[in-house]
């Protein structure tokens, strides 16, 4: 699964933004990391029980999925960006933040 959603971001990052691959190779690290840091303040933001901050936490990792190409992932953070600034304290946060970890973890380890 890692190999193949790496290859996924990969083919993304050269066909939207035409970039060649040693580029690519040399960036995709950073963006990683980068996806890393947003899960964690998702994570914290989830402790903190705010829907405000959750959804805002949303709408930034939703635009770095979207950015890497991983649709599947921007959908659930959606979601969750949708039912924060709502102010929705009754959405399951905690299990989009699970679905969203077990689609993202493969390519962040």
């Amino acid at each position: 699964m890692h190999h193949k959603r790496i290859q996924h971001i990969k083919a993304y990052l050269k066909e939207q933004f035409n970039l060649p691959c040693e580029q690519i190779d040399m960036l995709l690290p950073s963006f990683i990391a980068t996806l890393g840091m947003h899960m964690q303040n998702l994570e914290s933001a989830l402790h903190e029980n705010n829907p405000t901050s959750i959804g805002k936490v949303g709408h930034t990792i939703k635009g770095a999925f979207l950015n890497l190409g991983l649709e599947d992932c921007a959908d659930i953070a959606h979601c969750i960006e949708e039912r924060g600034k709502a102010g929705d304290h009754a959405a399951d946060y905690k299990q989009l933040f699970e679905d969203l970890r077990r689609k993202i973890n493969p390519v962040l380890e």
